[in-house]
C-alpha cells in the first residue's frame, strides 16, 4: 500500500459523499491484496465510520451531516434470483468497498445511499467501525442460528471476531463458553462474560463441550480448519456449526458425528446494511464494545501487518 493524494470523488445517481472518522483493518481486506478486487489501483476497506459531506442525484431518506456507516454490504443488483428472492447479501454481484469500488482507508468515499446504515449516538466511529462487518457477522450468525436463550452456545477463537462472538452471545442469553488456544486469554473471556473457558492446547474441545451438555451452537470464528474439526463431536443432538472464519484448508468431518447426532455445518455471510443497523442498535443498548487499537491514515500498511501477523490482538482501526 502506498499513500496517494487525489482530487475528491463527486457522487453520481444514487450515490453519496462520506468523509471518513474512522475504518477498520480486516481480514478480508486481504482479498484486495491477493488480486480479488475488481478493478486496481483499489483503495481498500470496508468497515467505514463518517459523516455525509455531498449527495447524489436522487438520493432520498439522508441527509448531509448524517453519521453513517458502511459495511461488507456495499449494495447489490436488486436483479439476480438471490436480489429477487430477497437475500441481497448473497447478490451475484454484490458490491463490496475496497473491493469492486474504493473503501475507507481515505479520508472520503463515495458509496451508494441504499448500503448506508445510521450510527447510534452511544458508539463513537471507532468502536462502530469494527462493528460493520465483524460485529455484523457474529451477532447475525448467533441471532439467526438454531440456539435459544439458555442453549450451551461455544465460541470457538478469541481474535477479532472472536471477542465480539463471546459478548452478544452472553447479552443475548446463550450459556456462553469461550474455546481458545492457551490459558492466558481465560479471564478475559469471563470479563467478555463467558459463563466457561475451554483451553483447546489443555483439553480436548469435543469431550468438554459434551461434559457441558453439548452445544446447540458452535460459532467457528478461528481460522484453523483442524481447531474447528476438534470441536464437532462437542455439538448436542441436532446442534450446528457456523463457519465465520477459516483458511482454505478442508475441515475433517467425521461422518459418524454428522449422521448419529443429525448434526449439521453452516457457512454464515456478514449481513446487509439493514443487519448491521441491528448490530449496531443491539451494541449501543447492551455495552458491546470491540478492542481495537487505533492508527493514524498514513500508517494503514502497518495496522494492515499488525492484523495479518496477529500482532493486533483484536481490531486495527485507521483514524484519518
Amino acid at each position: 500500500m502506498r499513500v496517494v493524494r487525489r482530487e475528491p470523488p463527486r457522487p453520481g445517481a444514487g450515490e453519496v459523499r462520506i468523509k471518513v472518522e474512522a475504518c477498520g483493518v480486516c481480514h478480508s481486506d486481504m482479498f484486495a491484496t491477493m488480486g480479488g478486487a475488481t478493478n486496481y489501483p483499489v483503495v481498500p476497506g470496508h468497515e467505514v465510520v463518517g459523516v455525509v459531506d455531498e449527495l447524489g442525484p436522487g438520493v432520498t431518506g439522508v441527509r448531509e451531516g448524517a453519521r453513517v456507516g458502511l459495511g461488507w454490504f456495499g449494495g447489490s443488483c436488486r436483479r439476480c434470483a438471490s436480489c429477487r428472492a430477497g437475500d441481497f447479501i448473497t447478490c451475484d454481484n454484490l458490491r463490496t468497498p475496497g473491493m469492486t469500488y474504493d473503501g475507507g482507508y481515505a479520508e472520503m468515499l463515495v458509496a451508494p445511499a441504499e448500503a448506508l446504515v445510521e450510527v447510534p449516538d452511544g458508539l463513537s466511529a471507532v468502536q462502530a467501525a469494527p462493528l460493520l462487518c465483524a460485529g455484523v457477522t457474529t451477532y447475525n450468525a448467533l441471532r439467526r442460528s438454531p440456539a435459544r436463550s439458555g442453549d450451551l452456545v461455544a465460541v470457538l477463537g478469541l481474535g477479532g471476531l472472536g471477542h465480539l462472538g463471546v459478548q452478544f452471545a452472553a447479552k443475548m442469553g446463550f450459556e456462553t463458553v469461550a474455546v481458545s488456544r492457551g490459558s492466558e486469554k481465560g479471564e478475559l473471556a469471563t470479563e467478555l462474560g463467558a459463563h466457561h473457558v475451554v483451553d483447546s492446547e489443555a483439553e480436548d474441545v469435543g469431550k468438554a463441550l459434551s461434559t457441558l451438555g453439548g452445544a446447540r451452537v458452535v460459532l467457528a470464528t478461528a481460522t484453523s480448519s483442524p481447531a474447528i474439526g476438534a470441536a464437532l463431536p462437542g455439538l448436542a443432538k441436532r446442534g450446528t456449526l457456523i463457519v465465520l472464519g477459516g483458511s482454505m484448508e478442508p475441515i475433517e468431518v467425521p461422518v459418524g458425528v454428522l449422521i448419529g447426532t443429525a448434526a449439521t455445518i453452516v457457512g454464515h455471510p456478514s449481513g446487509t446494511a439493514a443487519d448491521s443497523a441491528d448490530a449496531l442498535r443491539f451494541s449501543a443498548l447492551a455495552g458491546i464494545r470491540p478492542m481495537v487499537e487505533t492508527r493514524p491514515l498514513e500508517a494503514a500498511q502497518d495496522a494492515y501487518d499488525r492484523m495479518m501477523s496477529n500482532e493486533a490482538r483484536f481490531r486495527m482501526v485507521l483514524t484519518p
